[in-house]
């Protein structure tokens, strides 16, 4: 069995069925960092509150989930502060304390030139850094994502791609977890590595494949997978606005 060490992220909560993942994650041991967007979060405010409750952890996806390389650093700043208030209000409902505050820009876009005065405005602000110290892949140095303050992730399951007419399978996804050498991040089941895994909780997806989040987790878990739970590195909490 291999020894791999991985964080599991999930994007775009909530749906109809995030209640399901969250019993799922939790028969198995799981805590992930749920990313979530705005406006889901006001249709399925309760299912917020289930993840809340169940131990997961909740973060800042956007409110309506634009590439932020495509509008302005205004309106982007508009898409993240609409989203904490929600969060924070989603917080209080569960009764949670909400102690950790990161975010995740849509599609991995950094904001393309305003990139450093988000990174800024998430240090400013006291949002928090996912713990990356263990991830040993050159190129997430390199590209600076050991400092950046928002989450990205090594691995991303792709099966978002799942759709009527795209062609792309589970067969796909499985294909993508024992590639020894993709074209982008990192080799997942490589000895001894350390992971950020990106998931999607789609609605799409489940229509095309029951349960493939099971089926996607249940088979890292027989690949020696073990899964840990999210720590960070900033996590001061300073009212949005101040």
């Amino acid at each position: 069995m291999k020894s791999v060490k991985a964080i599991l992220t999930i994007d775009d909560i909530a749906t109809s069925n995030t209640p399901l993942l969250v019993d799922y994650l939790t028969e198995r041991g799981i805590v992930a960092l749920m990313f979530a967007q705005g406006d889901r979060l006001e249709k399925y405010p309760e299912n917020v509150v289930y993840a809340l409750k169940h131990g997961m952890i909740v973060g800042n996806h956007s409110y309506s989930h634009p590439n932020f390389a495509e509008i302005s650093f205004e309106d982007g700043i508009k898409e993240i502060e609409k989203n904490e208030a929600l969060l924070d209000d989603i917080y209080d409902r569960a009764g949670i304390e909400r102690k950790y505050r990161p975010f995740r820009f849509p599609y991995g876009s950094k904001g393309g030139d305003n990139k450093e005065k988000y990174e800024q405005y998430f240090m400013d602000k006291g949002f928090s850094k996912l713990d990356d110290r263990k991830i040993s892949y050159p190129w997430w140095k390199e590209n600076g994502l050991d400092k950046d303050i928002d989450t990205l992730w090594t691995f991303d399951f792709a099966e978002y791609q799942i759709r009527p007419g795209s062609g792309f399978t589970m067969d796909d996804v499985f294909k993508r977890i024992h590639d020894d050498d993709p074209p982008s991040g990192g080799v997942l089941l490589e000895e001894g590595s350390n992971h950020i895994i990106l998931m999607h909780d789609h609605e799409e997806t489940l229509a095309m494949v029951p349960d493939y989040y099971k089926i996607m987790i249940d088979h890292l878990l027989e690949n020696g997978v073990e899964f840990v739970k999210p720590e960070f590195i900033y996590n001061p909490i300073i009212p949005t606005g101040q």
